[in-house]
């Protein structure tokens, strides 16, 4: 198909993803200089509606950007009060000590928050201070310049039939221009993949390493709420031969957020993570909290988890990758909003200082070494081992040899591991099925646990059927032909979503892709073994509407 004409506008900045790392760019940006233009592009329907993550926020970040943050209402109220880390066995549990954890690992002095409604929030302060926000603009291509720098992006593209040919109600979309172009649309997003691979930046660096965290939002009576508590737990259901972890935050009006993560390196290709943490809901420590409550939203998102080590050349010419387009989360710290935050407002000093040269388009090196050797550095350089040990020794190894490294940097200033390599990525370490057996996991019963597709629905996702799949294949025969007698097809499983099936027909078995049930955690991305699924961006506004994950 030919490139349809499309309208264009420029702009000094252009950002892609209104998550913490783009409207803090944006934000600074506008603080510099009142006078610069810049956008910011979100594909969801609103700002906030794609966003989810745990979390407790450490407010470093934030308190850059404002000083008095505390002052303006923000919705960041519920200071942690109380860190708990448990080592769970089937039916009870160990306490780890809070002296025994590095320090880093401590939350005194953060807030447990819905980082939708941070970042809500955030997109309020940057449209006052005069930052122009189009929620429903799903960029869907890169603009390269013919002197091969990223000049901007093509975003609004509506009407495409499901065959990709434009329908009777096409609107093409339009170029937004821009003399750079920051890139920050979360873990794995699409054109930070492209940019990546076209450019090269992984050479140099590790691979990037990720987990699958899947979250539920739960409201609970007064006798079993304590706000501000921190829980975080390792152990059952997963055991040891697989690392992960569940945290479940005591947050305001009576909610509870509960979640697991299950890191992606896992071996058997019958491991159901979804499964996991629905069996991990039924352990006596966490029924006792939500056995009497109800769930009132769920939700799925891929994490980095890679580190310092995988942090990819985050400059080229005319962009640079912010957040966790470039993998910035502290993986024992299970954080990186903050370091989403700092790349933001090191990403607008950069372009700021280049603007206020007269330059555009060129490589913003500042930028990159201020990621590493700022703030964004110094948190991930000291727990850069954490993953690596934990895929080497296993999740019990990991913590002891983890925890004594972390100990060795706060001490000593040193590492005894030097940086180790992450080695294979997660796809990679998807094993033949002939080594395992397929797991048995519980049926839901629909009190604490949940199928899928009915979960899914408390992701309010919707996606207009009549667009072309943005879960593509490349080869359309390799999951029948290859995945599936190799590998037993594990999209069916590791999806927490239930888009992938395998159908049995009378002409033979049949890939089937519920590209409707997605929300956009990109795990199929990541884990597919051969690499044949490939995910891209659906209509603007298109996918989950989280209400304040």
């Amino acid at each position: 198909m030919s490139q349809p004409e499309r309208e264009s506008m420029e702009y000094d900045v252009v950002i892609v993803g209104a998550g913490p790392a783009g409207l803090s760019a944006a934000i600074r940006l506008k603080q510099l200089d009142p006078e610069a233009s810049v956008v910011v592009l979100e594909k969801g329907s609103e700002v906030g509606a794609h966003i989810l993550s745990g979390a407790v926020l450490d407010p470093s970040g934030l308190s850059r950007l404002f000083p008095d943050w505390r002052e303006m209402d923000a919705p960041i109220r519920t200071k942690v009060t109380k860190d708990r880390f448990y080592m769970l066995g089937e039916g009870g549990g160990i306490r780890i000590p809070n002296w025994l954890m590095p320090p880093l690992m401590n939350n005194h002095g953060n807030y447990i928050v819905s980082m939708g409604n941070v970042c809500r929030w955030l997109a309020e302060q940057a449209e006052t201070l005069g930052v122009e926000i189009f929620p429903g603009m799903a960029c869907s291509e890169l603009v390269w310049g013919e002197d091969g720098r990223l000049a901007g992006v093509v975003a609004g593209e509506f009407g495409l039939n499901p065959d990709g040919t434009p329908g009777d109600g096409y609107e093409p979309g339009m170029e937004l221009l821009g003399k750079y172009v920051f890139l920050s649309e979360g873990a794995r997003g699409s054109l930070s993949k492209e940019v990546i691979d076209r450019l090269d930046l992984r050479e140099g660096h590790d691979v990037q390493k990720f987990g699958l965290g899947m979250k539920e939002i739960w409201e609970v009576p007064d006798d079993v709420h304590q706000e501000g508590l921190v829980v975080h737990t390792m152990g059952w259901p997963l055991g040891w031969s697989a690392s992960g972890g569940s945290f479940m935050y005591h947050a305001e009006n009576n909610q509870v957020f509960v979640g697991y993560i299950v890191d992606l390196n896992y071996k058997n290709p019958y491991l159901y993570p979804y499964g996991e943490f629905q069996r991990f809901k039924h352990h006596p420590k966490i029924e006792a909290v939500l056995g009497k409550g109800k769930r009132v939203a769920y939700g799925a998102r891929a994490v980095t988890k890679g580190g310092f080590q995988s942090i990819p050349t985050s400059a080229f010419p005319g962009g640079l990758l912010l957040g966790c387009a470039s993998g910035l989360v502290n993986l024992p710290r299970i954080k990186g909003n903050h370091n989403a935050m700092h790349s933001g407002i090191a990403a607008a000093e950069a372009a700021h200082a280049a603007l206020a040269e007269g330059r555009g388009g060129d490589t913003l090196e500042a930028y990159d070494a201020a990621l590493r050797e700022g703030p964004v550095g110094k948190d991930l350089r000291r727990v850069r081992n954490v993953a690596p040990l934990n895929a080497r020794f296993g999740p019990l190894g990991g913590l002891v040899l983890g925890g004594f490294d972390m100990w060795c940097q706060t001490l000593l200033r040193v590492s005894p591991f030097g940086t180790l390599k992450h080695g294979k990525t997660d796809a990679e370490a998807t094993e033949p099925k002939e080594k395992y057996s397929p797991i048995d996991y519980p049926k839901p019963d629909g009190k604490l646990s949940f199928d899928r597709l009915t979960n899914v629905a408390y992701s309010f996702t919707n996606h207009e059927e009549s667009q072309p799949a943005h879960l593509k294949l490349k080869d359309p025969s390799v999951p029948v032909g290859y995945t599936l007698p190799k590998y037993a097809e594990p999209s069916r499983l590791y999806c927490p979503a239930g888009v992938y099936e395998v159908v049995e027909e009378e002409s033979g078995a049949k890939f089937v892709i519920n590209f409707q049930n997605c929300v956009h955690c990109k795990t199929c991305d990541i884990k597919d073994p051969p690499q044949n699924i490939k995910w891209t961006t659906p209509q603007g506004g298109d996918g989950p509407n989280y209400p304040n994950m």
